[in-house]
């Protein structure tokens, strides 16, 4: 990303003599819908982020300007300052959050910019997060350690944004190393990472540029749906269950909620199944388990839409190794494992074929795996 236009905007609005930080988007490789379940996820972070020039003011005020939006906040650090702009609910939130925790801040400046795509399921939420939280940390001396950076970010979400995510995104996002996925058990919070460097295959996103407007919370409702199943089982979470255990209380729970479930429990033996191919270099595995994740949470977890549907045919259609809807869901972008030789006419085919049948063609990234949050110069 180019930082100088946030460089010169900042100068323009606050003066020179500033600090830059950055943190990452990322990608799941597998694992989806799997944190807040306690169970394993995958993720990596990406060479997409988002960057904020920042400079402590000596106030108790936030200054905050958002360069992509072209659109200004300020607010103070007391819960009853949150800011009206919604964007801002981000920096407001972490900021509590951090005072919550003991760590004592002031107001600062900032101009942040992002060139994570919005709504393509890579996190840009959680690379603002851990951005700031990152930031305000190392520049205040707050003493804070990694884990409850990504935790901030996360209570962040619950507490200011109204999402109840689980930690993964905000854990890639301050943990991310480049050229590693991660493992991160979201139980215990243990995590170990996998060099991930496929010899002869891409990763690449395809986004559909799709965005469903969500009726209601529905991510919120798949969550209790997996709570009222793990309270049946008599556990805190999904995580650990077999299905076994699910078929003998079938008759206890709704045919909706045996459906969300039956999805987690598939979820959880396939990351397990993806980590043992990655050491073996067997990157067949990797891309059946990701097709199989694409159908469970299109049929029973219902967060697909016909579009990834769609795109996830047309992956297999032309001999594509793995390729899944990845995100919350409801629209975003599918991730591909693609064997080098089949890039070119991979990329070519689901442009055209997406174009014919919904008038636009989708985005196309390839993933480069990449460091989390840190500080810039």
């Amino acid at each position: 990303m180019n930082v100088e236009p946030v460089k010169a905007k900042f100068a323009e609005l606050f003066g020179s003599d500033f600090s830059i930080y950055t943190s990452a988007g990322r990608i799941n490789l597998i694992g989806e819908h799997t944190d807040y379940n306690g169970g394993f996820v995958f993720p990596g972070a990406v060479d997409k982020g988002i960057v904020a020039v920042i400079k402590l003011n000596g106030t108790d005020k936030v200054r905050a300007y958002a360069f992509d939006l072209g659109e200004s906040a300020e607010f103070g650090l007391n819960e009853e300052d949150k800011p009206a702009e919604s964007w801002a609910h981000y920096i407001f939130g972490v900021c509590r959050e951090i005072q919550k925790r003991g760590g004592k801040i002031g107001g600062f400046d900032t101009v942040f910019s992002g060139d994570v795509p919005l709504g393509a399921g890579m996190s840009s939420s959680a690379a603002l997060e851990s951005t700031f939280a990152f930031a305000l940390n190392e520049l205040y001396n707050c003493g804070i350690d990694k884990f409850e950076l990504a935790k901030i970010g996360q209570s962040t979400e619950h507490n200011y944004c109204g999402v109840k995510c689980g930690i993964m995104d905000q854990f890639a996002s301050v943990f991310g190393k480049q050229g590693c996925l991660m493992r991160l058990d979201c139980r215990s919070l243990e995590y170990e990472y996998f060099p991930f460097d496929p010899q002869g295959y891409k990763l690449v996103l395809v986004d559909s540029r799709v965005k469903h407007a969500l009726v209601g919370s529905p991510y919120n409702d798949r969550r209790a749906s997996c709570e009222r199943v793990a309270k049946v089982l008599g556990q805190e979470f999904l995580r650990g269950a077999t299905m076994e255990q699910l078929d003998a209380v079938k008759d206890q729970i709704s045919e909706e909620d045996y459906k969300r479930a039956r999805y987690v429990i598939g979820e959880e033996q396939r990351v397990m199944d993806v980590c043992a191919a990655l050491e073996k270099g067997d990157y067949e595995t990797v891309g059946a388990r990701m097709y199989e994740t694409h159908w469970g949470m299109s049929k029973d977890y219902e967060v697909s839409c016909e579009e990834l549907d769609f795109l996830a045919e047309v992956a297999k259609a032309c001999g594509v190794t793995g390729s899944r809807i990845m995100g919350g869901g409801f629209g975003g972008c599918t991730i591909n494992l693609v064997k080098d030789e089949l890039y070119d006419s991979f990329i070519a085919t689901a442009k055209a074929k997406f174009n014919e049948k919904y008038g636009h063609e989708p985005m196309i990234y390839d993933v480069i795996i990449s460091d989390g949050a840190r500080r810039l110069e």
